[in-house]
Parts: C-alpha cells; sequence; structure tokens
C-alpha cells in the first residue's frame, strides 16, 4: 500500500479540512491515492456541491482504497462536524436516520477524508425529506446489452418527457448505464413519484418493445434495457453527478449535454480526465436547479394505463413491507411452478 504520509490541510471553500494518510493508494490499478481522490472533488467542487445540496446523502466508504472492505455509512457519524447539517429519513421498515446533508464543498472533503469514493444523495431536500424534488430514471443494461442500447433508449427516453411537458439531464451512472433527473416541484411522495416512473418506463416498453423492458423479474427481462423504476422506491438512491465509482480504473459518473450522448463513453470519464472537463465546460447540469416540473401528465399516463390496458402496481424490492395494489412478489417461473403443484 506504500507510505501514506502525514496528515495535510485543504482548502474548500475557504474552509480547512484535515486530509490524514494522503499517500494511502485508495486504486492500486492506475496508483491514485487519496489526496488524487480529494484533489479531484475539489476540482469538480460547484458541481458534486449542486448535485448533493441539502440532500440527505448516504456515504459509500472504502477506508483502505477500492480493493478493501467497503461499507455504506447511512448515519452520521458521532464525529460530525457542527457546520455540517443533517436530516432525519424514515425508511420503508419505520427506522429513521440522520444523515449528512452537504452544504458546501468542504462537506465533500470531509467524507473523502473518510475514505468515501461515491455519494448516495436521496431525491429529496432536508427541509421536505418525504416529497421528491427529482423524478430519476434508471436505464440499466441487461446481459447482451451495453452502453450504445442505453444512449438509443436515452434518446427516445427524450422524446417521451417532452410530449409529456417534461425535460430530463442525462448522465453516465459510471458503469455501463444512463440515469436521466428530471428536476420536479416537492408536492408528490414516494408512491406517486414512483407511479410516474413505471408509467413512463412503460411508454418507452410500448416504443421499443425489443430493446426496453420494466419487468421486474430478472428472468423476464431478455437483452433489453430495463427501466429500474424501483429506484424511485423510499430510501433508493443512485451515485451523485461526479461521483467516482468504486471500479479499477475510477469512473466517474459524468453529466452530459444531449448532443454529446452519441459520442460519449462511459470510460472517458474517470478521475484523471474530469478535472479538465469541468475546468473547460464547467457543471452542464447546472441549470437544473433552475426548474421544477409537474408530473401531473405522466400520473394521467399512470391512470389510462390501469384504466384502459389493465396495468397496476409493479412488485416493490424484497425488503419493503408489502404495499397497497402490490402484485405478488415471486418471480413468474416460481408462480407457474406453484400453480402447477396445486393443481395436482
Amino acid at each position: 500500500m506504500g507510505k501514506k504520509g502525514e496528515a495535510i490541510e485543504l482548502d474548500a471553500g475557504g474552509r480547512t479540512v484535515r486530509l490524514s494518510s494522503p499517500d494511502k493508494v485508495y486504486f492500486p490499478a492506475r496508483g491514485f491515492t487519496k489526496l488524487d481522490v480529494a484533489r479531484y472533488y475539489l476540482a469538480v467542487g460547484p458541481g458534486i456541491l449542486r448535485a448533493l445540496n441539502e440532500r440527505p446523502t448516504t456515504l459509500e466508504r472504502f477506508p483502505e482504497g477500492v480493493e478493501g472492505e467497503s461499507f455504506y455509512q447511512k448515519r452520521a457519524p458521532k464525529n460530525i462536524p457542527d457546520w455540517l447539517p443533517t436530516a432525519r429519513v424514515a425508511f420503508p421498515s419505520g427506522r429513521t436516520a440522520d444523515e449528512v446533508c452537504p452544504t458546501e464543498q468542504a462537506a465533500v472533503l470531509w467524507a473523502a477524508n473518510l475514505g468515501t469514493l461515491t455519494f448516495h444523495p436521496w431525491a429529496v431536500r432536508r427541509d421536505r425529506p418525504d416529497h421528491p424534488d427529482e423524478l430519476r430514471i434508471d436505464l440499466d443494461p441487461q446481459p447482451g446489452t451495453d452502453f450504445s442500447d442505453a444512449v438509443r433508449a436515452a434518446h427516445e427516453l427524450r422524446a417521451v418527457l417532452e410530449e409529456h411537458g417534461l425535460r430530463g439531464w442525462p448522465k453516465t451512472s459510471g458503469g455501463r448505464g444512463l440515469h436521466v433527473f428530471v428536476p420536479i416541484e416537492p408536492r408528490l411522495d414516494f408512491t406517486a413519484v414512483r407511479r410516474a416512473a413505471i408509467a413512463v418506463g412503460r411508454k418507452l416498453e410500448r416504443r421499443m418493445p425489443d430493446r426496453v423492458t420494466t419487468a421486474w423479474w430478472k428472468e423476464e427481462r431478455g437483452s433489453r434495457i430495463f427501466v429500474d423504476f424501483n429506484q424511485t422506491a423510499r430510501d433508493r438512491t443512485m451515485a451523485s453527478a461526479y461521483s467516482i465509482r468504486p471500479k479499477p480504473h475510477a469512473p466517474v459518473s459524468a453529466p452530459l449535454r444531449w448532443a454529446e450522448l452519441d459520442d460519449a463513453r462511459p470510460e472517458d470519464f474517470d478521475l484523471a480526465t474530469m478535472p479538465g472537463r469541468f475546468a473547460e465546460v464547467g457543471d452542464v447540469h447546472e441549470d437544473l436547479t433552475d426548474h421544477a416540473f409537474v408530473l401531473d401528465a405522466l400520473l394521467e399516463l399512470a391512470d389510462r394505463d390501469e384504466r384502459d390496458r389493465g396495468l397496476g402496481d409493479l412488485p416493490y424490492p424484497p425488503d419493503y413491507p408489502k404495499m397497497p395494489g402490490e402484485p405478488k412478489r415471486v418471480a413468474p417461473s416460481r408462480a407457474k411452478h406453484h400453480d402447477h403443484e396445486g393443481q395436482e
């Protein structure tokens, strides 16, 4: 792992943050150190703060680097600085936690000192923790598909959103997928926002039946892009824009302009290359926070799906309590097996 070096102090927006063991290697394949991670987050500071600002945020920590053990820190640690606010969030289990809510760039650096590589913000702000202000659509490539398939789906998704009076901002996931975020007025609860996500996913699926699916069960997805509607369920989070992902080459989740999608490659955006891009073009999602759309048209679409097509709710993740109107959480192949046994 190499020598770790003495602690240093870094300036983040006028606040001094201590960085211990700056020479500790976090990405052995490329030699990136903890200091490299901290300098990266300073370089993209305004962008990641825009993505995290006032949001309850889970920290994905790798204290010994990307090859060491990791964990998700949902509860703010006891040694949290007095200048870093928290917000109480409720999980589907009914339990609560006080999560950190970054409001300045120093908070990102403080988290990086704890070994945080990826930031997972909720789709809410701390003053309205039960009302999302973003509709987040996850285009997740399944086996047999790749990033180019996600791009194709994203272009059609853009058209679907615009037909319903909405605008999305795309970013790479840091892996093979794409995320599209739509800023919304924080007046709906998680259930209603998830319902809107299902409606837009089904619309996209009807447009591209051979390329897109909303099937929750993997056995039904095939080689298609899965619209992961459950990423909009309460307490589900996505890696923030500019977050480093825990892979050997240190990729990052890169905000993109729509016009860049066709030429973009996820591997082009990493800890080494993103600071240069940020210095050149800035935060290309900076204007996202200037907008707040309403989801009425998508909820009307959901109503029509239910009324005209008989399409109701879809399964929740397995750790959720049973939700009203939710279908059985049994994979179709198992359900058929049970039905067959019952007939014998």
